[in-house]
């Protein structure tokens, strides 16, 4: 094992880096190029289970696939959950680096008593940006507040074909309209605070 000098939070963060990297190895340099989801685990009752962790996740991982909305975990119960999952990661594995966990939001944080809003389709028909930007504000918090850090959201694509199976993620068919509720999307959920943002997933 070597020295762990990326720990060193003195250094630039360039050479953090290569250092980190110098000292992976090939199987934990692809642990974080994948993800897990979060039933992968969890047991029956939805609680974290370290040896499912040691099972799934030995060498770490990239991000783990919404902790609140595919789990059904309430916030209570979402948090404490987030932070024993990267607790196990940041002590249990050799090098301890801990996941993105990430969740869906196109509508409002996709979790049990998370704050829901009409679909983007739904969205779109106001054509009122800031009020899509403080409704990204609302989910941001909501998010960060169980521990998220990744949204799987905006969807930017321009609908035209109703035969398509996702209009109502969209926000419709006009280039001009979509742009703009998109950009204030990703600027309600980023915040211009990295360490308070989620980071958008503009698709």
């Amino acid at each position: 094992m070597g020295s762990k000098r990326f720990l060193n939070s003195a250094l630039p963060v360039n050479e953090r880096v290569s250092l980190l990297l110098s000292e992976m190895t090939v199987k934990e340099k692809v642990a974080q190029l994948w993800g897990v989801w979060a039933t992968d685990l969890v047991d029956e009752e939805r609680n974290f289970v370290q040896e499912k962790a040691k099972a799934n996740i030995p060498d770490g991982v990239g991000q783990i696939s919404r902790l609140g909305s595919l789990a059904m975990l309430p916030p209570e119960q979402t948090a404490p959950t987030a932070n024993a999952i990267q607790r196990f990661l940041v002590e249990q594995t050799r090098l301890g680096i801990p996941a993105v966990v990430h969740e869906e939001s196109c509508a409002g944080y996709l979790a049990q008593k998370g704050t829901t809003f009409p679909q983007a389709i739904g969205l779109a028909s106001t054509w009122e940006p800031d009020l899509i930007e403080q409704m990204g504000d609302v989910i941001r918090r909501q998010m960060r507040a169980v521990g998220a850090h990744h949204t799987l959201a905006p969807v930017l694509d321009v609908a035209r074909d109703p035969r398509w199976g996702r209009m109502e993620e969209t926000f419709g068919e006009d280039p001009f309209l979509i742009a703009s509720l998109g950009t204030a999307y990703i600027k309600g959920i980023q915040s211009d605070d990295w360490v308070q943002g989620i980071i958008a997933t503009a698709k």
